[in-house]
């Protein structure tokens, strides 16, 4: 929550990946940050963004937000992601990084971030992947991939909790989790070149990590432990609103 460097950092590579795949600059823009937490990639987003919104359901996180960054143009709320309390087409952009797993239904989430976006606006989308070997959350092998039940064990044995409550999904089940929206897939792009994107802090070009990570994302997408989506509303609403 409270990493400034590492948060930042995953920040300048929203802001390369958006800046991209935008086809208006950043600076007319207005995003949403769902699952902000204390503030620290918001804070760095409206440095570019006409606007920030943050919300999280955490009052502690939202509240060090409010008392640590007071841009003009940034904004905190305390929030369910499941129940957004804003008016249909209303943000141009909405990010969603590392989120879906901590939610209770992951296709709720999807579908109030849906309503809120604009027709032909844009989520940034990073998430996990079920088939990873580390769990980052408890930096334990293979507990996202064992049935819930012995995870809730494992956990126990190792004396990290009671209960594991995060639901991660395969490839193949993220798939059909934005099955609204066209895709782009940054992930083998990111791969390929981290410097473009920001993304050294993932791999650094020309290692042993980045050349495999490179055959994987290009033979073996599904086994890649996560990915940066871009995911876009159909413009049908507005074209829709425009007939009638």
């Amino acid at each position: 929550m409270f990493d400034i460097e590492g948060r930042r950092r995953k920040a300048r590579t929203m802001v390369s990946v958006l800046s991209e795949c935008s086809d208006r600059p950043l600076a007319g823009l207005h995003a949403l940050n769902v699952g902000g937490s204390a503030g620290i990639i918001d804070e760095y987003l409206s440095r570019h963004f006409a606007s920030v919104t943050g919300i999280d359901i955490d009052e502690t996180a939202i509240q060090f937000a409010r008392k640590t960054f007071n841009n003009e143009n940034l904004h905190f709320e305390t929030g369910d992601a499941m129940a957004l309390r804003y008016e249909a087409d209303t943000f141009d952009v909405v990010v969603c990084s590392q989120v879906y797993e901590h939610v209770p239904d992951a296709g709720k989430l999807m579908a109030e971030m849906y309503r809120v976006l604009k027709p032909g606006g844009k989520i940034y989308f990073a998430a996990g992947n079920r088939l990873m070997y580390r769990e980052p959350h408890y930096n334990l092998p293979l507990l996202a991939v064992i049935p819930r039940p012995l995870a809730h064990r494992y956990l126990r044995l190792v004396g990290k909790g009671e209960y594991y409550y995060e639901k991660h999904f395969t490839y193949w089940g993220l798939k059909h989790l934005v099955c609204s929206f066209s895709v782009t897939d940054y992930t083998p792009l990111i791969i390929r070149d981290p410097d473009k994107y920001q993304a050294r802090y993932m791999m650094k070009t020309g290692t042993l990590k980045h050349g495999l990570a490179r055959f994987i994302s290009r033979y073996a997408i599904w086994l890649v432990p996560g990915y940066i989506w871009v995911l876009e509303k159909p413009m049908t609403t507005m074209r829709n609103a425009e007939v009638m």
